[in-house]
């Protein structure tokens, strides 16, 4: 593959701008020349979609500058695609901007200006000029809508939302741990085998669905728990 940088831009579905800035910052290593148009190949399309995942996901462009340290520069394009494998199929949904009336739609019901300061104050949404909110997770706005609406004080639901954000973000950081250590790790020890390649990409994809289903059935199960052991004999 050999691409200007105009090509290379519009196949990361960037600007040629934002490239020659990403090349500034050292996030791309340089291109082949030939004569004085430089080439760029399958590797700085990998490494540029990677950039991007890493954005999608909220660093920062000095946390991503740390994190493309950690990778050689002479990686394959089929290693960096690795890396965006490991990491998109956890990637957290894009906030939305939308009026009133959009966002009635999506949760399903009419929010009225308490519901709306509700879920403000748990997080959920964000209020922008004109009217307009900023839903920052859109696939929780349906629940955290009912939530908002039940008659229980905002101190409930605000040292609910808390807690239970406490405890996944532990929980997300000691599985993350335990995947890179004892899956990621012997991969790139093992001398990063192509086969076991394709492996863990197939792996990241399938792993998500299946925690996530792990980790409510075993929340329904803690919650009983919790409930008979609360329940004099």
């Amino acid at each position: 593959m050999e691409l200007t940088v105009d090509e290379l831009a519009s196949r990361a579905g960037v600007t040629v701008r934002t490239v020659r800035f990403y090349a500034g910052r050292g996030l791309l290593p340089p291109p082949r020349l030939r004569g004085r148009t430089g080439l760029y190949g399958a590797d700085h399309l990998a490494r540029l979609e990677l950039v991007r995942e890493l954005q999608s996901l909220g660093l920062t462009l000095a946390a991503i500058e740390k994190h493309l340290k950690r990778i050689p520069p002479e990686a394959s394009a089929e290693d960096l695609a690795l890396q965006r494998a490991l990491l998109s199929p956890w990637a957290p949904e894009r906030p939305e901007d939308l009026d009133r009336h959009e966002l009635d739609r999506r949760a399903g019901r009419h929010l009225d200006d308490d519901v709306l300061k509700r879920l403000e104050a748990l997080g959920v949404v964000e209020r922008l000029p004109d009217d307009a909110v900023r839903v920052v997770s859109p696939a929780l706005l349906g629940t955290s809508a009912e939530l908002a609406a039940l008659p229980l004080p905002l101190d409930t639901l605000i040292a609910s939302h808390e807690a239970v954000d406490r405890h996944t973000t532990a929980l997300a950081a000691e599985l993350q741990r335990a995947f890179q250590d004892t899956v990621v790790r012997p991969y790139r020890e093992g001398g990063r085998a192509p086969q076991e390649r394709e492996r863990l990409m197939e792996l990241a994809g399938r792993l998500k669905p299946l925690m996530i289903q792990s980790l409510v059935t075993s929340f329904q199960r803690a919650v009983d728990k919790a409930i008979r052991q609360s329940v004099p004999d």
